[in-house]
């Protein structure tokens, strides 16, 4: 044990020392706090500006009343704009449009005819969409008014809301959905990083043989439990430290921030599902940078590290895909889903999006974390003589055959 602690303090603390780590923590947590108070930056720059209106729009028709009657009902649609009438000619409105003294124009041929003029096209202009509503609405009353009710009766029947009500008995997917994404990608990247890391630093002791002499003083099972769970932990601290700050931030910043519906549901996450997201989370890095680990020791040098890592780093893409598209999907129960949820280098991400997005029976998910904690620790030991083995046959890359036969040899007390 006191061989473990000794390698696991000091590969943290140099994982704690190393200026990127710490650079890129400071420079996430930056960018979070920039992001959190784009809010109150984006208020105090309209400040000044609250009571005027963001942009103008012309409206204009030959038909007498028309622009009288579409004025006063895009006014309320239209809270974001100057609702203008205007006398001018439609090329005297394209001027004005292209000279940037309008954003854009209505100009009737009647109330249920309309062209709609607006210097560049945006994606998201809704314009078109919020008129044709607002004027099916109008043409709706006066039809009404035409058969003998009088306008009040006319908005009364156009005002009437349904209410309804949403009772999932299971998970909402919707809700959910968030938490599956954000647990997904964060352990993706994880993995791809400290993983990475793990089979690099072993590359390069092998590379400096300063692996021969660890090998000699400590037994494998220390050295390769202390380094993985040592980058577990600077992995684990940092993420403490970005979620944490992003709690600490989401307070300050709560009452500009309560209307976002993202933010609520980032924060709102259930206990009960934070549970499994780290429990998930933890075994499913533990596993893979065992793999990563024992990989890294198979290489003659750090250079190497990339294309020897690469099987390990497939076989969890796969896995982040098919349940990508499962999610995207909806139906995060087809069997694929199902399969992976019980193989152990799938089940973090397939059984965590599940548990999220779906009902699953309580010995299910037992049995799913039961297979892949039994699987970490048959991993880590069998990552330990494969990084042993990686010492032994130095000199050259050693091949699949090679391997094997180092790992299943009797070995003597280390």
């Amino acid at each position: 044990m006191k061989q473990f602690l000794n390698i696991f303090l000091f590969e943290l603390k140099g994982y704690l020392k190393n200026k990127l780590f710490i650079g890129i923590t400071i420079f996430l947590i930056i960018a979070m706090t920039v992001a959190v108070f784009i809010p109150n930056i984006i208020a105090a720059a309209n400040s000044g500006s609250e009571d005027k209106k963001s942009a103008v729009m012309l409206i204009s028709s030959e038909q007498p009343g028309v622009v009288q009657l579409a004025g006063q009902y895009f006014e309320e649609a239209f809270e974001n704009y100057a609702v203008t009438p205007t006398d001018a000619s439609v090329d005297e409105i394209k001027e004005k449009i292209i000279k940037g003294e309008a954003e854009c124009a209505f100009v009737f041929d009647s109330l249920s005819s309309y062209t709609y003029y607006v210097k560049n096209l945006s994606l998201y202009d809704t314009n078109t969409a919020v008129a044709d509503a607002v004027l099916t609405e109008v043409n709706r009353i006066f039809a009404m008014t035409a058969s003998g009710l009088s306008p009040e009766q006319a908005q009364a029947i156009m005002s009437v809301q349904i209410e309804s009500s949403v009772l999932p008995l299971g998970k909402n997917q919707m809700k959910n959905f968030l938490y599956t994404y954000i647990m997904i990608f964060a352990l993706y990247m994880v993995i791809l990083l400290y993983g990475q890391m793990v089979a690099t630093n072993v590359a390069a002791e092998k590379s400096s043989r300063a692996m021969e002499l660890l090998i000699t003083s400590t037994k494998p099972v220390n050295l390769i439990f202390g380094k993985v769970l040592a980058s577990c932990s600077a992995g684990f601290m940092q993420l403490v430290a970005l979620f944490g700050s992003a709690v600490i931030l989401f307070n300050i910043n709560k009452q500009a921030l309560g209307g976002n519906i993202i933010m609520q549901s980032i924060f709102g996450i259930p206990i009960g599902l934070l549970f499994y997201m780290l429990a998930f989370f933890v075994l499913g890095f533990l596993i893979y940078a065992f793999l990563y680990g024992a990989l890294g020791s198979t290489t003659s040098k750090p250079e190497d590290v990339n294309t020897c890592i690469m099987p390990v780093t497939f076989l969890f893409i796969i896995a982040f895909f098919v349940v990508i598209f499962s999610m995207t999907s909806g139906n995060v129960d087809n069997m694929a889903m199902l399969i992976c949820s019980y193989i152990p280098f799938t089940s973090p991400i397939a059984m965590f999006t599940r548990i999220a997005m779906s009902t699953v029976a309580w010995y299910e998910i037992f049995i799913s974390i039961a297979i892949l904690a039994a699987s970490v620790v048959a991993v880590g030991f069998i990552a330990a003589k494969i990084y042993r083995a990686g010492v032994l046959l130095y000199g050259k890359r050693p091949k699949l055959g090679e391997i094997l036969k180092t790992v299943f040899k009797k070995q003597g007390t280390k």
